[in-house]
């Protein structure tokens, strides 16, 4: 165990300030997270080093299309969520904390995680798999050691972590991927556990303060795939910053939503074309075979000039960050 961050005594409970659940826990008590409890008014996390996954994946499967496209990076996670996501592709993961079911994990020092990066060849570590908020302590002591060695530091999130966890993480995070799940209230009350406004803030606040951020949206089946609510997300994420990367994705069944079909080809592609339609640059199709889905083209001339299949890039030709047919910039960080 390790004493918590961004919590205060009240009222003779904690109340834990990571995340905007802003959870009052009492003593012997955990927070809705199920990895942070209350030990005589001294809130703990119950996953500090407790790795339950750790892998070397393609940067393009966070997904991260514009991101150091090409290299690897080391990710990790520990058990545990704060939202309760109906359709959660790692439930195994992210509800064994509150599900009384122990994965196995191992120890890890920050400095041993850093190293496995280094060794495995990585450019960066990702932070993902369950939500990287709740294990906040041992990603914030990662960050700071792989920054040391040079090494990049990524966030996959549902950007639902607090204005103070945000602030504190913020010099050493490089890039993010947030979802937004849903332009619609209801869905993340009852699907999620949360709050829309809190996670499109995110997305604003990181992207103001040079974060590079590219949000995905799993497309469900007749819960938050209609025209108005695709067209909400592209209008918003155009209105922060046209070049954002938005990459709609395909559902699954899973976990408590089997009652759904998986998304169509064709509403994936009509997703694509709705964000290029209200602005957005680089729009991609995700978790299906989509021939130039994937592709990233210039905004000007619409030469291809990342070609993909799958999380593997094939072609490159953005090592300057501009395209070489018409030297259009190309936002990223290459």
């Amino acid at each position: 165990m390790k004493e918590a961050l961004l919590y205060h005594v009240k009222n003779g409970a904690v109340e834990c300030n990571l995340c905007w659940h802003r959870c009052v826990i009492k003593s012997g008590r955990r927070g809705i997270c199920g990895v942070r409890e209350n030990r005589s008014g001294t809130l703990y996390s119950l996953v500090y080093g407790r790795v339950s996954a750790e892998h070397i994946d393609p940067v393009e499967k966070k997904p991260l299309f514009h991101f150091l496209p090409g290299t690897l990076t080391s990710s990790i996670a520990t058990v545990g969520c704060n939202f309760k996501c109906l359709h959660c592709q790692n439930h195994t993961l992210s509800q064994a904390a509150v599900s009384n079911r122990e994965l196995p994990s191992v120890r890890r020092t920050p400095e041993e995680i850093v190293s496995a990066a280094v060794q495995g060849g990585c450019r960066s570590i990702s932070y993902t798999y369950s939500e990287p908020t709740i294990f906040f302590e041992f990603a914030y002591d990662c960050c700071r050691a792989a920054r040391d060695k040079g090494l990049k530091n990524i966030f996959v999130s549902n950007g639902y972590m607090s204005r103070e966890a945000a602030e504190m993480i913020l010099p050493y995070l490089d890039a993010i991927n947030i979802d937004i799940k849903a332009f619609s209230k209801p869905f993340y009350r009852d699907i999620c556990g949360g709050s829309l406004q809190r996670v499109l803030d995110n997305v604003r606040f990181f992207k103001t303060r040079k974060v590079w951020v590219e949000v995905t949206t799993l497309i469900i089946p007749g819960l938050n795939d209609t025209d108005a609510q695709l067209n909400s997300i592209a209008e918003f994420l155009a209105d922060i910053d046209p070049e954002i990367c938005w990459h709609v994705s395909a559902f699954s069944p899973s976990f408590l939503m089997t009652d759904r079909p998986r998304t169509s080809s064709e509403r994936l592609r009509s997703a694509r074309q709705i964000g290029f339609e209200a602005g957005l640059r680089y729009v991609f199709t995700g978790n299906i075979r989509d021939r130039g889905g994937e592709d990233t083209r210039c905004p000007s001339c619409s030469r291809t000039l990342i070609e993909r299949n799958g999380f593997r890039v094939t072609s490159n030709l953005l090592a300057s960050g501009s395209c070489p047919y018409c030297s259009e910039p190309v936002a990223g960080v290459w």
